[in-house]
């Protein structure tokens, strides 16, 4: 048996400031945007270079419940971990771009971290991994 994590919701406000944030703002690709009915839409987006990896489906809050998430999907915590190749590039790149970052980064045991905001208020963890041992 084979099995990958393909993608998770992230609920939005508004699916084209959403698609606006991460594909202006996160350089990600927009994979699809299909109408359904009822108003709503099929939105995936993915990181540049992402290949077969795991994308995020952009799915407007629709109900009071949802709607009080929306920035809030982890209860305060880092929701989503986007790893680098070029830390020092992309958290350039980010800042550049408007990108609000509420921690400096900082070296931990698994590589440099900075924690960032999407245009929502989810915490996202920049992430340039460290080689381990032996590998």
């Amino acid at each position: 048996m084979s099995l990958r994590l393909a993608r998770t919701t992230l609920v939005v406000r508004d699916y084209d400031e959403a698609i606006a944030f991460f594909t202006e703002r996160l350089g990600f690709a927009l994979i699809e945007d299909e109408p359904l009915d009822g108003g709503k839409r099929w939105v995936v987006v993915a990181p540049p270079g992402n290949g077969d990896g795991a994308s995020l489906l952009l799915a407007r809050a629709a109900t009071p419940a949802q709607k009080v998430r929306v920035g809030d999907q982890t209860g305060g915590r880092v929701a989503f971990f986007l790893e680098s190749d070029d830390f020092a590039r992309d958290h350039a790149s980010f800042a550049a771009r408007g990108v609000r970052f509420v921690e400096e980064p900082r070296d931990e045991a698994y590589g440099r971290v900075a924690v960032f905001l999407d245009l929502y208020g989810n915490r996202w963890d920049l992430v340039g991994r460290q080689p381990r041992e032996g590998r």
